[in-house]
């Protein structure tokens, strides 16, 4: 029984870092309607700018202030030049201008910083943790709780400010929200400087568990599940949806891979997702649409 709550736990621990990209998605959802897929090219620029800064002698809080700068910085160009530009357009046009920009960024990530690895160090040491029976990762456990504080943070921006408020008037229809005088470019900038520093948390830590390579972009493929399981539209959901995938991943490969040849631990998360778009297409906590006929 022991082992079974290790691996599991293992696991949750796990998916909290999915759920940590998973919730850059959503804000950008929930104020445009539109899935980002640059929000993984925004982990890699942010990871990467900062281990480049550290190697350039630069101070370790310095250098994560720099690079919470260099993410803002970045969310206000996309508004100013891409952004508002498409305001009332198609979601797919949307959704074709972040699959651009994911490329664009990328490409200058590599254009300022050069395209060899880099190794990244916390100061937070993954190794093992003994918590009675349990042998748990120090690492996933420091994850979880930044996920934790996170998560609370901007549930109460969403939840409890006016700034909030708006966004979410955004996200329900632009042109009301221009109507009632809601400044839907401010709202599209702050809520992409937001998404930048969720990129840069997400990007510090994923950068110290693989290594800060151009290959840290494709962890949007690990949210996918996350986001159609948890739904588009909830953090909560985020969260919920990384710990499922997390730990159904883990007790699957353990536990179901050694009777089809084991390897079931990359792809079972999209077929547990599959099962759930069949069964409930919004997600556990996502919003359904109605359409009116």
């Amino acid at each position: 029984m022991s082992f079974f709550m290790e691996v599991l736990l293992g696991g949750l621990l796990a998916g909290v870092m999915y759920s940590l990209v998973a919730i850059g998605f959503v804000l950008i959802y929930k104020a445009s309607g539109v899935f980002n897929f640059a929000q993984g090219s925004m982990v890699l620029f942010a990871a990467l700018t900062f281990v480049s800064l550290l190697e350039r002698e630069v101070p370790f809080a310095l250098a994560l202030a720099l690079t919470l700068l260099a993410m803002l910085a970045l969310a206000l160009l996309i508004e100013r030049l891409v952004l508002q530009h498409l305001v009332n357009r198609p979601p797919i046009t949307l959704f074709m201008a972040t699959l651009g920009l994911s490329y664009i960024i990328e490409g200058g990530a590599q254009l300022l910083w050069g395209s060899q690895v880099h190794g990244l160090e916390l100061g937070i040491d993954d190794v093992p943790l003994e918590i009675g029976p349990l042998l748990l990762s120090q690492f996933d456990l420091f994850a979880a709780a930044t996920a934790g504080v996170l998560v609370a943070l901007l549930s109460l921006l969403f939840s409890r400010t006016r700034m909030g408020l708006s966004l979410r008037a955004v996200a329900d229809d632009p042109l009301a929200a221009l109507a009632v005088g809601i400044g839907l470019r401010r709202m599209w900038a702050i809520v992409w400087a937001v998404a930048g520093f969720v990129g840069l948390v997400a990007g510090l830590l994923w950068g110290a568990r693989l290594g800060v390579q151009f290959s840290l972009s494709l962890v949007v493929l690990k949210a996918l599940p996350v986001l159609i399981i948890g739904g588009f539209t909830s953090m909560g959901g985020a969260i919920v949806g990384g710990l499922l995938i997390g730990g159904a991943e883990k007790l699957a490969e353990v536990y179901i891979g050694p009777l089809v040849g084991g390897g079931i631990e990359n792809w079972f998360p999209y077929v547990l997702a599959l099962a759930f778009l069949l069964v409930r297409p919004a997600g556990l906590f996502g919003e359904r649409a109605i359409e009116r006929v």
